[in-house]
């Protein structure tokens, strides 16, 4: 038997031991390669499902934003303006509540709370600022004119407790009062008066009202649009032409 058994190994025919080793070694590798490939299929679908629930989420996300566009496109222009107003005046409303509880000055407590960058920002804003928006008509420059001179009137309290010391009631007249050339104005007064009136009459003489029309010029146009026409050739073409129009005056002319 072992005779046979060495021929048979001679011969190169494996035993049983050998053949079941050789199939392990065939098996090993295919099992870790399907393992392998099991593993890349469950994390492609790990990421399939990843990019699944982004996507609903941006569906999601992009359906609300459309229906919140869809709302602030109904509102009036000025929504988020009187929105942002609104609640500042709700603030106000709270802080001033909060203060009278303390028993604080709101104004106080407001001031307090600016930054000394911020009140300068809003002096420079101010000083900026350019009341005069030019001449509209009379009445607002009348206007204008009247709250200039009364910001400058420095009223005297001393003065004035002297009037009403001295007319008593008559003081306030109604329409039943009689005091017309009973009062007589103070040196200061008409002091204040001459000087004031000093400086309007020296600001005038700065100014020079633009004449329209020159009435010493020569009259080359036949309407307004033809003037217009004349002045911008005269402008442009002007020092070409005055020879020609020189010689045309003078009869000289070829």
């Amino acid at each position: 038997m072992a005779a046979a058994v060495s021929s048979l190994s001679s011969l190169g025919v494996p035993d049983g031991d050998g053949g079941s080793s050789s199939e392990e070694e065939e098996a090993g590798p295919s099992a870790a390669a399907a393992a392998a490939a099991e593993r890349r299929r469950e994390e492609r679908l790990r990421r399939f499902r990843e990019l699944h629930m982004k996507r609903y989420e941006a569906c999601k996300l992009n359906s609300q934003e459309v229906v919140e566009e869809d709302k602030r496109l109904k509102l009036p222009p000025n929504w988020e303006a009187k929105k942002a107003r609104l609640e500042w005046e709700l603030k106000v409303q709270e802080k001033k509540k909060e203060c009278a509880a303390r028993g604080e000055d709101y104004e106080r407590v407001k001031l307090l709370e600016i930054s000394a960058e911020d009140a300068e920002r809003w002096e420079r804003k101010k000083k900026k600022k350019n009341p005069d928006l030019g001449f509209s008509d009379y009445a607002a420059a009348q206007l204008r004119q009247y709250q200039r001179l009364t910001r400058q009137i420095k009223p005297d309290l001393e003065q004035y407790e002297k009037l009403k010391e001295q007319y008593g009631e008559a003081l306030y007249p109604t329409s039943d009062s009689l005091l017309h050339g009973t009062h007589v104005p103070s040196k200061d007064g008409v002091d204040r008066m001459v000087a004031d009136l000093e400086k309007q009459i020296e600001k005038r003489e700065k100014y020079s009202r633009r004449r329209p029309y020159n009435d010493d010029a020569d009259i080359d146009y036949i309407n307004e649009r033809n003037a217009k026409f004349n002045q911008k050739a005269e402008r442009f073409y002007g020092k070409y032409t005055a020879e020609i129009k020189q010689n045309l005056e003078r009869g000289t002319a070829v």
